[in-house]
């Protein structure tokens, strides 16, 4: 009778081993046939002056505020630039998944802006990259029409577009490459050196983890359209991120006066390399 009792147990014992491998086994290669997803290779909306691959979720609404003061060439005079500022004011929501709108206000050249980002692909076990298209129409208010023929409202606006790629190399480095088209309508020649009204441009940027809350971050922008004496330069941005709950504080020193897309990487007229650097900072907030 112990017999009869004990061939029976062994039998569902071993039965129920076996199919809790088979259970696992299955799991493992669930788990294994899907993304593992990267974290953002950037904390906040712009490196410094360049668009990150960073999208709000869904739901999000950020406000950004960033001022880009006066020259430190102007020393105690003009109080190493802090005397004089521009002033960005954005705000961007993100209406679905991968999806962002923005809306800003930049004192420089008086510019009201429209921009938007979409998530391409995103980096994963699977993809080695995040990609994100990005577009702004810039709107330039402080243009008179009384000092140019034949002016029209259509000549205000200047637009960017932005392939932007970037990779988490590994926990502390983040690098991007931003291929870039900008066209304005309306050109000053004198500064611009000739009409170049289409420009292509290559930005460059990376971010460098220093501490769990502390970054490094550069970017650059290579204009590969400049015309043969044009007084306008490569923007270059050095700058420190300092997380702060939901802040990110960007601590930032370029050469470039303007913060919306157009303004900065086509109209800086300030040399990086001949000590022409402002002072600035982005404050993000999350809601």
């Amino acid at each position: 009778m112990k017999k009869i009792f004990i061939y029976p147990t062994l039998f569902l014992l071993v039965f129920s081993v076996n199919a809790q491998d088979d259970l696992l086994a299955e799991l493992n290669e669930e788990t294994g046939n899907q993304d593992q997803y990267e974290l953002p290779a950037f904390k906040a909306m712009q490196i410094g002056n360049l668009q990150s691959t960073k999208i709000g979720d869904k739901g999000d609404l950020y406000l950004n505020v960033a001022h880009r003061f006066g020259s430190l060439k102007d020393g105690i005079d003009n109080f190493f630039g802090l005397d004089e500022a521009n002033t960005k004011i954005q705000l961007t929501y993100s209406f679905f998944d991968g999806v962002q709108f923005g809306l800003s206000r930049d004192s420089f050249e008086k510019t009201y802006s429209l921009t938007s980002k979409v998530r391409i692909k995103r980096q994963s076990s699977k993809f080695p990259v995040n990609i994100v298209a990005y577009g702004a129409i810039d709107i330039n208010t402080i243009l008179k029409s009384a000092n140019f023929a034949d002016f029209k409202f259509g000549d205000r606006f200047s637009y960017v577009a932005q392939a932007l790629v970037s990779r988490r190399i590994d926990k502390n480095l983040s690098l991007e490459i931003a291929p870039t088209y900008v066209r304005q309508n309306l050109q000053d020649i004198s500064v611009t050196g000739g009409r170049t009204h289409n420009q292509f441009i290559m930005g460059l940027g990376g971010r460098v983890k220093v501490s769990k809350r502390m970054s490094i971050n550069l970017d650059y922008a290579l204009n590969l359209s400049r015309a043969t004496g044009a007084k306008t330069f490569d923007p270059i941005t050095l700058g420190v991120d300092i997380e702060t709950g939901g802040h990110v504080f960007q601590l930032l020193f370029t050469n470039a006066r303007g913060s919306n897309d157009s303004g900065y990487l086509s109209r800086t007229t300030g040399d990086f390399f001949a000590g022409d650097i402002s002072f600035g900072f982005n404050v993000v907030r999350v809601f």
